[in-house]
Order: structure tokens, then sequence, then C-alpha cells
């Protein structure tokens, strides 16, 4: 049995669920955080990596030993050089992830940030993922795919009254999703050949990698946050650090080991759904026809691929 195997499809896809809705309450927080804190997308980045990296180090001292997350057999001893080699291509992908996103917010906003991100991201990955490793979606993946950005475009259309989007912002969100696709497609690659080092220390050495990459940008762009209101930054701060970022990473490194890259970046397509029920419920934005429907459409995109996905699984399991 080889490493991506051990964490059962349906687990899997569970948690990439979590970690998508998730990641859709860190767009929301980094918005609260631009109107009062003083900090930009840089400090804002540098933090987020930062404080991840302290709570699972805290984590890993109160448990005395890396948090599993499923059954992980042993596999063969990797040496030095290729195991640097795997930190530094998930680490510096997660710092474009990271740091464009957070630009593409501040240029275009929100809504138009997760979508260009997480629209681009599926096209992406599908097709990195036919030419590097050979995965065929069939008739129902290309189907859900296209009903998955169908979607998107529908939220795009819906909430364009406002003007033409910022180029800029459109490019920082298409280079998020580049750095996306980047760790999506090595870490299904590292899960199919049993190489990865596990959820916990690829989530792990991925932030300090982002951490110790982003604070010289953070310290030119100003590190510490304003004193008025120093409580909230810090609580925000905080649950950003903790819900998307240590708990969230985790969650997907280990499901994005087992699922197919493709079905990994479109279940993640949850996140603007998330950010829409957030903005409705808790920040007081209307809820539109076109993003109603735009929500729906998506979800049943996420739900048909979910479905796909286990399929084979199903057949395969003896009777």
């Amino acid at each position: 049995m080889s490493a991506s195997r051990a964490l059962p499809v349906g687990r899997a896809l569970l948690y990439l669920v979590l970690s998508a809705t998730a990641w859709g309450t860190a767009g929301a927080a980094a918005a609260l955080l631009y109107g009062h804190s003083g900090l930009g997308p840089m400090a804002l980045t540098f933090w987020r990596s930062a404080g991840g990296v302290a709570l699972l180090l805290a984590v890993r001292r109160s448990a005395g030993r890396p948090v599993p997350t499923g059954r992980v057999p042993r596999v063969p001893r990797v040496p030095r050089p290729a195991r640097l080699g795997r930190i530094l291509v998930n680490g510096l992908g997660l710092t474009l992830f990271q740091a464009a996103y957070f630009l593409a917010v501040q240029r275009t906003g929100l809504a138009v940030a997760t979508v260009v991100t997480l629209g681009a991201a599926p096209v992406m990955i599908a097709s990195g993922a036919r030419l590097t490793m050979g995965e065929r979606l069939g008739g129902s993946g290309l189907l859900a795919v296209g009903g998955a950005l169908g979607g998107l475009a529908v939220l795009v259309l819906g909430d364009g009254g406002s003007g033409p989007a910022d180029l800029a912002g459109i490019g920082w969100a298409l280079l998020s999703a580049a750095g996306y696709a980047c760790i999506t497609l090595y870490t299904r690659r590292l899960g199919r050949s049993g190489g990865g080092d596990g959820p916990y220390a690829t989530t792990l050495w991925s932030f300090t990698v982002c951490a110790v990459c982003m604070l010289p940008f953070a310290a030119a762009e100003g590190l510490w946050p304003d004193p008025a209101g120093l409580g909230r930054t810090l609580a925000l701060l905080a649950y950003l650090a903790a819900v998307p970022t240590a708990l969230a990473y985790g969650l997907y490194f280990a499901g994005a080991a087992v699922v197919r890259a493709t079905t990994a970046s479109v279940v993640a397509l949850i996140e603007p759904v998330s950010a829409t029920v957030i903005a409705v419920l808790l920040l007081g934005e209307r809820l539109t026809a076109a993003t109603a429907a735009g929500t729906g459409v998506l979800l049943l995109s996420v739900a048909g691929l979910a479905l796909a996905e286990t399929r084979p699984a199903r057949r395969a399991r003896p009777a």
C-alpha cells in the first residue's frame, strides 16, 4: 500500500471540503484587517504564515510528536537534497499563492480576486495533471469542471455593475492561481509515488519558507499594526493563523495527496461560496439572484466531481 492511499477517498474529500470552507473565511478576515489594522498584503501574508508555524510547533510540543492526519505507513528514507527540493517547491508555491492573492484582494476586491484565482486554477491544474501525470477526467469530470467555471462566470457577471476589474489585480489573481496549481500538482504527484513528508510536516515547512520569504517585503511595507484597535487586530490575526492556515492547510495537504489534482482544485471552489455566505450573513452584503445561481451551480459541480472521484474506489472494493 502506498502512502497516498492510506487515507480513504471519502475522508480525503471531506478534508478538502473543510479546508476550502475555512479558506473562504480568510478573505473576510483580511478585508476586516485592511480596514483598520494598517497592515498591507505583504505584512498580512507574513503574519499569517508566522502565526501558522507558531501554532503548529506549539501543537507538536504539547503532543510530544507531530499530529498525524490519517495513518501513513512507513516509506523509504528520502535523501536530504530531494527533501529540500520538496520543501522549497511547496513553500515557494504557497508564498506565491498567498501573497499574490492578498495583493489581488487589495487591487480588485475580495469577490473578483477569489473568483479569478479559483476559476483559473482548475484549468491550469487539469492541463498540468494531464501533461505531467496522465490523469483523465472523463465526460462527467469535464462536465463538472465546465459547470464550475460557468458558475464562477455567473458570479463575476452578477457583480460586474461596478465597472471593469483592475487589470493588475487580475494579473495578481492569475499568479495566485499558478502558485495554487503548483502546490496541488506537486502534492498529488508525491502522494502517488509515496514520497511525501505527511500533511503536518508539509504544512509546517511550507509556511516556514513562506514566512522567511515574506519577512523583508513585510518589513519594507510596514510590519507592525496600528496601536488603535490592537486587540481586535490580534484576534483576527490569531484566527487567520489558526483556522484557515494551520488547520485548513493540514487538511488540504492530507486530502490532495489522495484525490486527483483537478478534483482537489474544483472542490476548492467552495471557498468563494463560503465567502459569499459570510458576506451576506455577517457583512451585510445583498445576495443577488446571479450570486445565488452561481453559488448553486458551483455546489452542484463540486458534488458531481466528488461522485466521479469516489466511483472508481467503490468499484474496486471487493464484494
